[in-house]
């Protein structure tokens, strides 16, 4: 459970927001594009068959129910613009929903793809890597570790800022020190009177144009550290085996416990496929992934570069050697950029221009979607549950350590 409890959020009737487009879908839920009386918003519905799934197979559907209300509990603590605001839940028989703030830029990886190469410039990467440590210091300071960063979950708002999404991976530990002030009352988005400065070279690089198409995509489904060898200031780890294979940390795999650190090692692997086009531990199949997680140095191909320079050092296998968020900020990487106007840019690298389904009468059944593709989902697992409860509990509870 998070530290304190949050204010309660309005329960929506899922016919007040009726859904035009279909945003993407998950391992637990499809996000719709939804029209609300304010504002066009973004419905995450989970459903509830494949909660209810988790008791037949074996796993218990309370845990499963804990994970959905402690991500909506996340969701009502998060007072940050490069994170989302939960406006609403929806519950019925069918989905429990969380009506969340609409990104109309798709996700990184889409926007990867777009460029010629599939890669992005140093100052591309340098906007979207400062923003990113930006939002994991901002969890880190309320005790919340992420666990899930990949460019798929970090989409491009429509005003060109990142914003992180999912966090039913996410978990929680003890905070070792009071939640830092200036971390829960971040600077707003939008323009304000400030202090007239030198220009940085962040600054500089998103005044001039960017080759990126301007097409919208489907968007698919502690304290910080203080440097070098220091990963969080919570006392407490976790040792949840989660999150995304090529993404995932040393630590994790090695079932030993983890901390602020593993987000750190996740925003490595995002700088690396942001670089290269492609993640750097890769393997044939999870097995293999894992094991070169454990045992190969990325291979950073080409001239020494700071950017290559912080790619090593967040890639480092000891948690207590990565560096850690101060470490990050201060790295020559980031040399110039002005860390507390960074959400004032005006001009970040990409803005969409969004698509218009204000004026569709093209509404879509919601319940109906979500259980089509879950009930597939429910059938093929009840028909495979003999051959696959075993391998499920294996993934659970192997310590990867003796790759």
């Amino acid at each position: 459970m998070l530290h304190s409890s949050p204010a309660p959020t309005p329960e929506i009737d899922l016919t007040d927001l009726p859904a035009v487009a279909i945003l993407g879908r998950g391992a637990k839920g499809v996000v719709f594009h939804v029209r609300s009386p304010s504002e066009p918003l973004a419905l995450k519905a989970i459903s509830r068959s494949s909660i209810e799934l988790k008791t037949r197979s074996g796993a218990g559907s309370d845990d499963a129910y804990k994970r959905v209300w402690f991500e909506r509990d996340v969701l009502l603590s998060l007072h940050h613009p490069l994170l989302p605001t939960l406006h609403g839940t929806v519950s019925t028989d069918k989905i429990i929903g969380f009506a969340i703030d609409r990104c109309s830029g798709g996700d990184l990886n889409s926007l990867r793809r777009r460029q010629s190469e599939h890669m992005f410039s140093d100052d591309i990467i340098r906007f979207y890597a400062a923003e990113m440590v930006l939002a994991l210091e901002y969890l880190h300071g309320l005790g919340i570790i992420y666990r899930d960063l990949k460019p798929e979950n970090v989409l491009i708002q429509d005003t060109g800022h990142i914003m992180l999404v999912d966090f039913d991976l996410s978990t929680k530990i003890p905070l070792r020190s009071p939640e830092p002030s200036s971390l829960l009352v971040p600077p707003s988005i939008s323009p304000m009177k400030t202090k007239k400065k030198k220009k940085s070279p962040l600054l500089r690089c998103l005044s001039r144009n960017v080759n990126v198409s301007p097409e919208t995509t489907d968007y698919p489904t502690a304290s910080p550290a203080s440097g070098n060898g220091d990963s969080g200031h919570g006392p407490g780890k976790s040792n949840s085996f989660v999150g995304t294979e090529e993404y995932v940390s040393p630590e994790i795999i090695a079932g030993k416990g983890h901390d602020y650190g593993v987000d750190w090692w996740s925003l490595g692997i995002v700088l690396y496929e942001m670089l290269y086009g492609r993640t750097p531990f890769k393997g044939e199949n999870r097995k293999e992934t894992f094991y070169r997680i454990l045992s190969k140095s990325p291979e950073l191909v080409g001239e020494s570069t700071p950017l290559r320079d912080l790619i090593g050092r967040l890639l480092e296998k000891e948690p207590e050697k990565r560096i850690g968020c101060e470490g990050i900020k201060s790295h020559e990487f980031f040399r110039g950029v002005d860390w507390e106007s960074l959400l004032l840019i005006s001009r970040p690298p990409y803005i969409p221009s969004g698509v218009d389904w204000e004026d569709s009468t093209d509404f879509i059944d919601v319940e109906k979607v979500v259980e089509d593709v879950f009930g597939d989902i429910s059938l093929n697992n009840n028909n495979n549950n003999n051959n696959n409860n075993n391998n499920n509990k294996a993934h659970k509870n192997d310590d990867f350590s003796g790759f």
